[in-house]
């Protein structure tokens, strides 16, 4: 069995972590930032000093290419290390730092594979800056084009070209030239089964479908003293209302519904002056693709409703919409039974997250492994996961890796 040096691995995750920190033992590492860039050049400095061949192609997506024996489609792994900005240290990182100590106890070991390794990093994955998320990946399989996911810009009105090309990471190779022989995402779950149900490992056999809307309501301001309730058009109430329908309409659907109002903003946000103008995104999840259709057309005739009784115009934009991904069966049961070789305890789920794996899919045999997240905390400074977890999922990675590089 290959040995992984854990000391080496917390410490990479350390030291990553150390750029973008922020109070509380978090990362704001927004995709493309000064910080991002900082990111990347660390992890590609790492790459390179681990032998690997360092390539980016035109969205930004790093690869480190470990060669095989034979020149055959490589065995691919890898994550994301851009954040939120309220991030913890483990999400995405987590993923490709663990990957990367694959290849270095592979050195260290002197094993050459038949297949060439991969380790990879993709942009944007957290679409908390740019829309949709997951874009590097997204480009990598065709699913967007370049010159669309060029155009997409921040609130500020920069756009994801111009970045790229100011941080450096404008890269030549076209996005998806280098196709895997399979893909693996090693990640913390980022929910609370695995730690409730005290867990080693998950196995991931399918991803959330994902629907993000955003919407913009426009009413009319007047004063909050003087207005009489029956004459009001107040944009802030169908905001308000739609947050209430989204709880409880999850609830009433059951299963693996989820709703969430994760940003709203009011203008003039005046505490005595009724709303002209509410601005709010509607975040919608299902594993079943008919159940996410039902959820987006009655949070949609909601929304018509009360429009039309308060007298509001009401625009959608669609940010973000991705259907479930059910993983390559094989792929999925042999993350198990290396699990279960390693005597370690697992749970088969979904992930209700979305994931580059999900993208990945889409050209190659994909699967995903779970370790847990202490109290479900993600997207949370105080997201943590414990040492001799981050240990357990890296050693189900190298084995797998390493059966799939012999094939």
């Amino acid at each position: 069995m290959l040995r992984l040096n854990e000391k080496r691995l917390l410490g990479a995750l350390d030291e990553l972590a150390a750029i973008g920190a922020i109070e509380g033992g978090g990362c704001a590492r927004l995709a493309l930032t000064d910080e991002d860039k900082a990111g990347r050049d660390l992890v590609v400095g790492w790459m390179k000093a681990a032998g690997l061949e360092v390539r980016i192609d035109a969205i930004g997506n790093v690869i480190g290419l470990r060669a095989g024996r034979e020149k055959l489609d490589p065995v691919m792994t890898g994550s994301h290390i851009d954040t939120v900005r309220t991030g913890g240290r483990y999400d995405g990182n987590y993923g490709v730092l663990a990957g990367l100590e694959v290849v270095r106890a592979l050195n260290e070991a002197g094993v050459a594979t038949r297949r060439p390794i991969a380790v990879a990093f993709f942009t944007n994955e957290e679409g908390a800056r740019f829309q949709p998320d997951m874009m590097g990946s997204l480009t990598y399989v065709g699913g967007i084009g370049l010159n669309e996911a060029y155009a997409a810009a921040d609130n500020d009105g920069i756009s994801v070209g111009d970045e790229l090309r100011r941080i450096g990471y404008l890269g030549s190779l076209k996005p998806g030239a280098l196709k895997p022989h399979a893909f693996v995402e090693l990640h913390i779950e980022q929910g609370p089964i695995l730690d409730e149900e005290k867990v080693q490992i998950g196995v991931v056999e399918s991803v959330q479908g994902i629907s993000w809307i955003e919407y913009t309501v426009t009413g009319v301001s007047n004063h909050a003293g003087t207005t009489p309730m029956r004459l009001r058009r107040d944009a802030g109430y169908l905001a308000a209302s739609v947050n209430l329908f989204a709880r409880k309409l999850a609830w009433e659907m059951g299963g693996h519904q989820v709703a969430t109002v994760g940003s709203l903003a009011l203008r003039p946000n005046l505490i005595n002056v009724v709303p002209n103008r509410a601005v709010f995104t509607v975040d919608l999840r299902n594993t079943d693709e008919a159940r996410l259709k039902e959820a987006e057309a009655r949070v949609a005739a909601h929304i018509a409703e009360v429009a039309t009784a308060e007298r509001v115009e009401v625009e959608a934009k669609v940010l973000a919409r991705f259907e479930p991904v059910i993983f390559e069966t094989g792929l999925v049961d042999r993350v198990e039974r290396h699990a279960k070789g390693l005597s370690l305890s697992t749970r088969r789920m979904p992930s209700g997250a979305g994931h580059d794996a999900q993208m990945m899919q889409r050209i190659c045999p994909t699967a995903m492994i779970f370790v847990p997240s202490v109290a479900g905390l993600s997207h949370n400074v105080r997201e943590h996961t414990e040492p001799a977890d981050l240990a357990a999922g890296a050693q189900v990675l190298a084995n797998m890796m390493l059966e799939l590089a012999e094939e």
